[in-house]
């Protein structure tokens, strides 16, 4: 059977410097992400030692990733467009077929970024659509509400009903993590039902809610309500995750998105990152093994 890998996310263009340092802790699948624009980076280069360096390993590229406001193009993101279309271009080169971002926003209500999104990701579809690759968009707010945000319109289950409606292709879908969902106190487990066969990948990242803070000071008061937190010290049940995934017929990767944890964090960074490998490893049921025949 195909099995969900269990990763994490690397910086592309330190992946030729990490990866080594990391692959002996037992990684399945890798993410190489980009933060607003892939810049000088040789992407027939970079892939060709990031294959060197997973030669004889089972270990895949899951996913690429840019970051940024395609839709804009304003200040450090007017490359950002470009970068989407380069990481489609490459992506073959990788052995991957998804490529994955924000989807941008255009300044005021979310529902006004509608059409510029339809425009670019219209585009987009078709030409990822040629090269047999998937799309897929964070569930990600940035600071972002339904009125107001300069980043991401995917982060609100009603958003994703219209973007899809915008652009009604096959291989455009959600890259999608429970903790966004729960910083804006949704609960991810039925929308995950809901939405499981739009998912082509799912971040690694949970969050722990103080429900105390939250019936005491609300959500707007000077005490923080939630946290992001690496799988394992956070408060979703990531069997329940990994089981409605299989149920819905999902086989990609769970990639941990580190970087975030308040206190598995600095020198206890990987510390953190290698406890959520092994707890998600756990939670799918360990390591695949073969019935009796």
């Amino acid at each position: 059977m195909k099995q969900i890998r269990i990763g994490t996310l690397v910086s592309g263009s330190d992946a030729p410097r990490v990866l080594p340092q990391i692959i002996p802790h037992g990684f399945e699948s890798f993410s190489l992400t980009f933060w607003q624009t892939t810049g000088s980076t040789d992407l027939s280069e970079l892939a060709r030692q990031v294959k060197e360096q997973l030669a004889g390993t089972d270990i895949v590229i899951s996913s690429l990733g840019i970051f940024g406001n395609p839709l804009t193009g304003h200040g450090n993101n007017e490359d950002t467009l470009a970068s989407w279309e380069r990481l489609i271009d490459h992506a073959h080169e990788f052995g991957t077929d998804l490529v994955a971002g924000f989807t941008g926003r255009v300044p005021g209500r979310l529902d006004e970024s509608l059409p510029r999104f339809k425009e670019v990701f219209g585009e987009l579809a078709k030409r990822a659509e040629d090269k047999g690759l998937r799309l897929a968009f964070e569930n990600c707010d940035m600071g972002g509400t339904w009125e107001n945000g300069d980043w991401n319109i995917a982060h609100n289950p009603t958003a994703w009903e219209m973007m899809f409606d915008a652009v009604p292709a096959d291989n455009i879908g959600l890259q999608w993590e429970p903790c966004h969902q729960m910083v804006s106190l949704i609960d991810p487990i039925p929308q995950l039902r809901k939405w499981v066969p739009k998912i082509f990948n799912v971040h690694g990242k949970d969050a722990t809610i103080a429900w105390d803070i939250v019936r005491e000071y609300g959500i707007h008061g000077p005490k923080q309500f939630v946290w992001h937190r690496t799988p394992g010290f956070g408060d979703s049940n990531w069997t329940d995750i990994i089981s409605i995934l299989r149920q819905g017929g999902y086989d990609g990767s769970i990639d941990i998105e580190g970087w975030h944890d308040p206190v598995y964090r600095d020198e206890l960074e990987m510390t953190g990152q290698v406890h959520a490998l092994n707890y998600l490893k756990h939670c799918r049921g360990g390591d695949f093994i073969p019935n009796p025949v």
